[in-house]
């Protein structure tokens, strides 16, 4: 967001395409991050609540050792074919020459922020959220204040909003790195690498589903801007980019509440708390829902406003603002949608996690874009308006699917109620 504000004032419209365009690349990257850390972090939370301590250790070290071994190979091969990816990437020759000198930079923060994103998971399960609020917070202070330097001030446009990328991340890994260290002495966590095919597999199973809620957004973004390049062209892609970045800020925040939710419940559940449990789902669908309800409103009486931030040409922002209300028509909906996502995964019911997390984008909105863009000849609006569909859609049927789910832990919670009853009455006896 920090870039395309920064790119989209200073350089303009195809700065902002680049900017899009390479999306699925940082979406791709944040997935596999997502994936390692939620797959580690939640089972962490499960051992902990068992009291297992030394499999604890052993988690941590593998997750640390999987986020080497996937993100340095795909580093170095999106940089070696960089042009062939972004052509691929339905990239204009307008927009290509800035898309390859931002992804020529910006691809070498992307270690560091799977090693930031794995470390800040793990201490939210031991239980510490500062680190990764802070790790967060600095990585973002310092991203705007190196972009105001690089791109307003010495006029170096994509590339100084990349180096201000991928300084920043370097920038959060240090500081999450530094109470990461602690977290190796409590374990006694050895130095090196280790991998224990039962424990990575189960990394890999249950952050798969995290895995997906972010690949395929980056996946959709890829398919549509091909859409939009090819029936609308280059204003299509730039509209999407600037609508998408005011749309990720507000279903982020969804998923944080979320994902949030996801190492408590992990806990719980481990140690055997099914009231809490409980209490725990419940609360965050109605926090959730409140969140999503005060962002749709406010992105839909600022709208005007929040895209201005981005760009100043008037023909893009008026496009956008129609494309946006549009988007955001069924916003509050998928509050339930992501929170049974990651509800599932606390569970380890990785499959059906799995498949409510590619059922809304993958599912539903790929081919009905495709349909209506292509089939409809509705153009850029065939695009708008698969997203309030799909969004409907998929949270009905998640919202049945956690129900049912809502009935087997009532069951549990009676019956530990009842036994609860049973050990009180003995003691009294």
């Amino acid at each position: 967001m920090v870039d395309t504000i920064f790119v989209g004032r200073v350089v303009g419209g195809n700065g902002i395409g680049a900017l899009v365009v390479i999306f699925p690349i940082q979406r791709i990257i944040v997935a596999l991050s997502l994936m390692i850390a939620i797959g580690s972090s939640t089972a962490l939370a499960r051992s902990n609540g068992e009291k297992d301590y030394e499999m604890s250790g052993k988690i941590i070290k593998n997750g640390f050792t999987l986020s080497f071994l996937i993100m340095i190979p795909m580093t170095l091969l999106t940089y070696i074919f960089r042009d062939q990816i972004l052509l691929m990437l339905g990239t204009s020759k307008n927009i290509l020459p800035y898309a390859h000198d931002y992804l020529s930079l910006v691809i070498f923060g992307s270690t560091f922020l799977c090693l930031t994103i794995f470390i800040s998971n793990i201490m939210i399960a031991l239980g510490n959220r500062k680190v990764s609020l802070i790790s967060t917070s600095i990585g973002a202070v310092l991203n705007i204040i190196i972009d105001y330097i690089l791109v307003v001030k010495m006029s170096m446009g994509v590339k100084g909003a990349a180096i201000a990328t991928s300084v920043s991340q370097i920038a959060g890994f240090i500081y999450a790195y530094y109470h990461f260290r602690k977290i190796k002495k409590n374990f006694n966590l050895s130095s090196g690498f280790q991998l224990d095919k039962v424990i990575w597999s189960s990394i890999i199973l249950v952050g798969f589903s995290a895995f997906i809620v972010e690949a395929e957004d980056g996946i959709l973004m890829a398919v549509l801007n091909n859409l939009l390049l090819n029936h609308v062209g280059d204003t299509g892609i730039i509209v999407l980019g600037v609508i998408s970045k005011v749309y990720m800020f507000m279903f982020i925040t969804i998923l944080g509440i979320s994902s949030a939710m996801q190492p408590i419940a992990a806990y719980n559940l481990g140690a055997g708390n099914y009231k809490r449990l409980r209490n725990i789902v419940r609360k965050t669908a109605i926090y959730s829902f409140i969140t999503s309800t005060i962002l749709w409103a406010g992105g839909l009486v600022f709208t005007e406003q929040l895209i201005s931030v981005f760009v100043k040409e008037k023909d893009i922002i008026l496009e956008s603002v129609k494309a946006f209300r549009i988007m955001i028509a069924a916003f509050p909906l998928i509050s339930i949608y992501y929170m049974s996502i990651y509800y599932f995964q606390a569970l380890g019911k990785a499959r059906k996690s799995f498949l409510v997390a590619i059922f809304r984008q993958l599912i539903i909105m790929l081919p009905l874009a495709i349909i209506m863009v292509k089939v409809l000849n509705l153009g850029a609006m065939g695009v708008w308006i698969s997203y309030p569909i799909s969004d409907v859609i998929a949270s009905v049927t998640s919202y049945i699917m956690i129900k049912d789910e809502g009935y087997k832990l009532d069951d549990k919670v009676k019956k530990q109620k009842e036994e609860e009853k049973i050990n009180k009455s003995y003691v009294l006896d």
